[in-house]
This record gives C-alpha cells, sequence and structure tokens, in this order.
C-alpha cells in the first residue's frame, strides 16, 4: 500500500512538474498591444544638440550601450560609439545591452521610429513582446524623445551582432507569469522646461536620470519596487569584480541621520558631481552625469532635498560577495 502512495505520489509530481515545464515555455513569447507614438526622427541641430546631450549626460545611454573596454573612456565623460553587447548577469539570467547604432543588420537602422519610441516609452519591442524594465524613459516628454530618437540615428553603423538574452528557468517563470510591459504613469508631456527648478528635478530623477530607479530597493527577479522611494538598498554587482564584490546604493532622501544629502550643500553636491567616480566598483554612471549642466544639478538638489526624509541605515555601500 505504502508503495502505491509513494508511485502515485512520484507521479502527479512528476506530472505537475511536466505541466509547469510545458506552460512556461508555451508562454515564452507572449504578446502585448501598445500605441504607436506620433514620433519622427529630426535633423534639426538644435534637436540633434539636445539628443546628443541626453544620450551622454543625464540619460546615461554609454554607460550600458558602450562596448566592453570603453569604461574609462565612458568614467571620463567622453563620447563613444554605441554597438552594446554589455551583459548585466541577474538571478533571472543574463540581459545584453542592445546595439542602438544605425547599422541596418544588427543595429537600429531597420526599426522605424515609432517602434523605437515605442521600446522607450512602452517597454513593447516591434515583435510585440516585453522587455525587460531597466531603461526609465516611460515618461519622457515628447520633444526629449524625439530628440534622443534622431541623435542615435546619426550613431556611426557597427556591425556588431549582439546575444540574445539569456533566460534561466526562474527566468522564464518571471517571464511567463510575471513580466509585463512598464508604460507612463500619465500622458506623457510634449515638452519639460529645462530649469533649476524642483518640478524639474522631479522629472530629471525619475524619468532621465533614473536616479529613483537605483536608488529604491528593487526585486532583481521581477524588477519591481520595493522599498521607500529614494532610500537606497538596492544591491548591485560590482562593474568591474562581479564576483568578488557587490554595491549598495545608498540613501538619498534628506533624512538627517541616515540620509546622504545631509552632506552636501548645494555647491558641494555640483562639485561632487564635476569630479567624477572614485570607487571603481561603483555602477553609478558619474562620467555622464559629470556632463550635466549647473542647472539640471540644482534643479536635482532641490528636488530630492523636497522629497520625504526616510530613516534607513545602509551600513555599507560596498562589500565582498561570500557566494
Amino acid at each position: 500500500m505504502l508503495k502505491k502512495i509513494l508511485t502515485w505520489t512520484i507521479t502527479i509530481v512528476a506530472l505537475l512538474a511536466a505541466t509547469l515545464y510545458i506552460t512556461v515555455e508555451l508562454r515564452q513569447n507572449r504578446t502585448f498591444d501598445a500605441p504607436l507614438p506620433d514620433i519622427q526622427a529630426s535633423k534639426d541641430s538644435a534637436i540633434l544638440a539636445r539628443g546628443k546631450y541626453l544620450v551622454y549626460g543625464p540619460a546615461h545611454c554609454a554607460d550600458c550601450h558602450a562596448p566592453m573596454g570603453t569604461e574609462d573612456a565612458v568614467n571620463r565623460g567622453e563620447i563613444v560609439n554605441l554597438p552594446g553587447g554589455r551583459p548585466f548577469p541577474l538571478p533571472i539570467g543574463t540581459i545584453y545591452a542592445r546595439n542602438i547604432t544605425s547599422d541596418k543588420e544588427t543595429g537600429i537602422g531597420a526599426i522605424s521610429d515609432g517602434e523605437l519610441a515605442k521600446m522607450l516609452r512602452y517597454g513593447v519591442d516591434r515583435n510585440k513582446h516585453a522587455l525587460f524594465n531597466i531603461m526609465p524613459f516611460s515618461n519622457l516628454s515628447d520633444a526629449d524623445l524625439t530628440a534622443v530618437i534622431s541623435y542615435i540615428r546619426t550613431l556611426e553603423p557597427v556591425n556588431n551582432l549582439v546575444p540574445q538574452n539569456e533566460m534561466n528557468f526562474m527566468g522564464k517563470v518571471v517571464s511567463a507569469f510575471l513580466m509585463k510591459p512598464e508604460g507612463p504613469t500619465g500622458t506623457p508631456p510634449q515638452r519639460v522646461a529645462m530649469d533649476s527648478s524642483v518640478a524639474y528635478g522631479e522629472y530629471l530623477a525619475k524619468s532621465v536620470a533614473n536616479c529613483y530607479g537605483c536608488h529604491t530597493k528593487r526585486d532583481l527577479k521581477t524588477g519591481a519596487f520595493i522599498g521607500e522611494p529614494f532610500a537606497g538598498g538596492f544591491e548591485f554587482e560590482s562593474i568591474v569584480e562581479p564576483n568578488a564584490f557587490m554595491c549598495v546604493s545608498p540613501n538619498i532622501t534628506p533624512d538627517k541621520s541616515t540620509g546622504v544629502m545631509a552632506e552636501w550643500n548645494e555647491e558641494a553636491f555640483i562639485t561632487r558631481f564635476r569630479s567624477g567616480k572614485r570607487i571603481k566598483h561603483s555602477p553609478m554612471p558619474w562620467g555622464p552625469f559629470s556632463r550635466m549642466s549647473d542647472t539640471e544639478l540644482k534643479a536635482i538638489y532641490r528636488y530630492i532635498n523636497s522629497i520625504k526624509p526616510v530613516n534607513n541605515k545602509i551600513e555599507n555601500t560596498l562589500y565582498p560577495r561570500t557566494t
């Protein structure tokens, strides 16, 4: 009798496992509908200049899409091409930064302006598949979205076939049941006035520079935000020794006892951004951010100091990996 029960138990578990496996595999190509934004690339010099500034400055595209081996140049704030290929190991697998040069075979040369805009704003690719929620550009204004797409159209084509993302079984489960596109939180503005106001600082911190995305604790399996906004605690692998060190984003709320902002006045904040990367392991894009204007840095400083203080002590922002 006991042998029969054990046999049936093993059979049922095997059937459930097989059913789960088959279901997960069948759901790997889920599709999602998203509108095609009315965005068209421009050759206007002012728009291209704004796009270049965003790509190599506050939007820090080069930190992900520049090729391996150009880290020092990016940290110096230099202009490099963006053929992608950089791997980002995560608990769910490895994500690869795409080639965003104008190459027609391996880059964005054969992708329409509207399709590119849909990817950036709605997280849906041209085949209607959801993109992993890394880029923070869903709420980018129409003007800035146009500027970014216009500029990357000018990048010299590089034939670089980037590997497809490599998902482990956990990643496939996330893709099958949890992953979905992240669109705008409201109607994106047509344009946002560039000034030193708190409102513009919020736009930069949440929709362009991704201060919110890195300084808020997240679940690396799903990308979901699970911590207080800007209170730190998001863990990253070291960008130079990923198997040896982990970095933790600090609390940048204006909490006087646990927030790093208490250390800086506005002038010191700007000076720190101008001085570039000091800790080689840090994933913070200090190079691109060093190119930001005083106006934008003032806006971010003023916005961060206007948000709710959160008492959240981050003991160590760098520690050795044990596993």
